[in-house]
């Protein structure tokens, strides 16, 4: 399915500098019950892993925040918004001294190209890729992740400092029919000749998006050949578009290029006999699942929210274990409900995604590091820390020699993912996790998709027989007084399941719907207030 487009010529630079000033961020999206008013309860519960306040651009009709419009009255007589709480700031800082050591990252690349064990990739060519048509939300998938992203790694002194910016290219036509189809690699390239076009109601294209597309995946090829080379020792890649969505024939969920698969075949070509790709995005990565089923030689590990089905995209079933003669080479974690957080994520780790790793041991390992399943992201509606997502990372670290590229897939609350991505990346550079869970307490309903996966997969992986057999006596915890549930865990945000539009492709139509109606209760009450 190509591009639908809208219309034709090219986004010129100038017109490019008069659509930014009408970007907003996406910070603090809560999912919190309605009736749940207090906003400093959240502040308190947030306040083990908040670092240092970054302000943010205030929009005149968008929460920098939350995306939510703004009453005007409001704005005025209030300093946070009354949505998400979070202080409504002025503007993005930091960016601009990360942008001002590009050059020197440069040239320290040229001088010495082994001074870090860490590579870094990164292109500002990338922010160009942005949604034209103005709608009644900012798109989710938007320039200010990366940016703020760059902003948090230079305000920690870890660019250009203790990493190594690699040069950026443009995926070749050849390298991506490795991974996709014919079809779709010439429905994203023309792109470039549009003003903006859209593949799926939620997944858009500008004149820009397709150099974004091909350099992401560039970054991501060049970032695993240099690994395997021992030019480093592990890498970040701080790309967008993300991937993972991307399948064989079809870019949608704000996905272009899969570019985990390409980092994948490029690791491959390279000498790796057997890649390990770990998904921790909060949506199944259903493109990567599809290209690699029925390949023995990339192992698939995914932990995601499914609710049977009805959260996006759909697929990602345990039961989904891989087809002709590779059953077993995929792997599914499906969480049965939002509120999901570090327990639950570690428990899996420990008992599913380790074992079998270790079992399958793997010559090199990719991360889809999506921080959309981090507290506070408007998509994903889970509880994962910054120190979660370290210690899951660092557990990593043990296989394939240390080789290891994490790439940035999801991702949509600015606050959460700046400073999980720099938590990642301050374990890549040797600095243990901060706080490690030794033994977690999974909730319930962790302990249940944990328990499902291992009935399946033990066919496949008999050393998690072992493991089942440890797991099974964690039931007997949740019929006393001091079980974990996620109701517990998770007191400021329900659990919101997917809709009809999940599966039709559209993250952001869910997204927009839950706006609206914070956004009419809002209105409720202020005509009631007036009253």
């Amino acid at each position: 399915m190509g591009a639908q487009s809208n219309h034709n010529g090219s986004l010129n630079e100038e017109e490019e500098g008069e659509e930014h000033h009408k970007d907003t961020t996406l910070q603090d999206f809560y999912f919190r019950h309605p009736n749940d008013t207090d906003s400093d309860s959240d502040t308190d519960d947030d306040h083990d892993w908040q670092p240092s306040n970054i302000p943010f651009h205030l929009d005149d009709s968008f929460c920098i925040n939350c995306t939510m419009r703004i009453d005007a009255t409001h704005s005025h007589s209030h300093s946070s918004c009354e949505n998400c709480g979070e202080a409504m700031a002025s503007q993005l800082n930091g960016y601009e001294a990360f942008q001002s050591q590009i050059l020197n990252a440069i040239t320290r690349y040229n001088a010495s190209s082994s001074s870090s064990s860490t590579g870094f990739g990164f292109d500002e060519r990338m922010l160009l890729h942005k949604e034209i048509e103005m709608k009644n939300h900012p798109h989710p998938e938007r320039p200010d992740r990366l940016q703020a992203i760059a902003a948090s790694l230079t305000e920690a002194g870890i660019f250009p400092e203790k990493c190594t910016l690699i040069p950026a290219r443009e995926i070749t036509r050849e390298e991506l029919l490795n991974v996709h189809s014919l079809d779709n690699v010439d429905s994203v390239e023309q792109t470039k000749n549009m003003f903006y076009s859209y593949f799926t109601p939620d997944t858009y294209a500008n004149a820009f998006s397709a150099c974004a597309a091909k350099l992401a995946a560039g970054i991501c090829a060049d970032l695993a050949t240099s690994i395997m080379s021992g030019q480093f020792k592990n890498g970040f890649a701080l790309v967008r578009p993300p991937g993972h969505h991307a399948t064989i024939t079809q870019a949608m969920g704000f996905c272009l290029h899969n570019n985990a698969a390409v980092a994948a075949i490029a690791a491959q070509k390279a000498g790796a006999r057997k890649v390990l790709i770990v998904d921790w995005d909060v949506h199944h990565g259903n493109g990567t699942q599809e290209i690699f089923d029925g390949n023995k030689s990339v192992l698939y590990i995914s932990l995601h929210r499914h609710e049977g089905g009805n959260f996006y995209p759909g697929t990602g079933a345990a039961v989904e274990v891989g087809t002709n003669g590779a059953e077993g080479f995929s792997v599914n974690i499906p969480w049965s409900c939002g509120g999901v957080g570090d327990r639950d994520y570690i428990f899996a780790f420990k008992n599913v995604v380790l074992p079998i790793a270790k079992e399958f041991a793997p010559d090199m390992t990719i991360i889809s590091a999506g921080f959309d399943a981090a507290r506070g992201d408007p998509l994903g509606g889970c509880d994962v820390t910054p120190a979660g997502y370290a210690q899951m990372v660092h557990m990593l670290t043990s296989l394939s020699d240390g080789k290891l590229l994490v790439v940035l897939e999801g991702g949509y609350n600015l606050r959460s993912i700046s400073f999980s991505a720099t938590a990642v990346v301050k374990v890549l550079l040797g600095e243990k996790p901060e706080i490690e869970l030794e033994d977690p307490m999974p909730s319930k309903e962790g302990l249940d998709s944990v328990l499902q996966v291992l009935q399946v997969q033990v066919p496949y992986w008999p050393v998690l027989s072992h493991h089942y057999a440890i797991v099974k006596p964690f039931l007997d915890h949740f019929s006393s007084s001091s079980a974990i549930s996620i109701g517990k865990q998770t007191k400021k945000r329900p659990h919101y399941t997917g809709l009809f539009w999940w599966k039709c492709g559209s993250k952001r139509i869910f997204f927009e719907l839950i706006s609206r109606r914070l956004q009419k209760k809002r209105m409720m009450k202020h005509v009631k207030g007036m009253r």
